[in-house]
């Protein structure tokens, strides 16, 4: 009589673990992608406040109500550089007090800051 030794994994066993794997996986995707999104809100409404206290201190320093984004953002600006997180479009111009609507993150979102 000759004994079979078992070595190693049956295919049905590797089947089982792969499936498990990817169960593991489709419920973490959701998760991971939620705090992506949340991560993006959190940058661009850190841009947002950047260009309105920007925007305060142009209109303190010029007295005016009213500035275009191109004299907030440059080398030698108040802003030295604005980092786009999520494809995300800023306003062009700021007026003084005036709510701040950041639109097209990651194509569909929006966010507004009201200084």
């Amino acid at each position: 009589m000759k004994n079979k030794s078992s070595q190693g994994f049956t295919l049905v066993e590797i089947m089982i673990v792969v499936v498990i794997i990817g169960l593991l996986a489709a419920m973490a995707i959701p998760a991971f992608q939620k705090v992506r999104t949340s991560s993006q809100d959190k940058a661009i409404l850190n841009n947002a406040r950047q260009l309105a206290a920007a925007a305060d201190q142009y209109f303190l320093e010029n007295g005016v109500s009213t500035v275009a984004q191109t004299n907030l953002v440059g080398a030698a600006a108040y802003v030295k550089a604005l980092n786009l997180v999520a494809g995300e479009t800023y306003p062009t111009n700021y007026t003084q007090s005036i709510t701040i609507t950041v639109g097209g993150i990651a194509g569909a979102r929006t966010i507004t800051y009201a200084p």
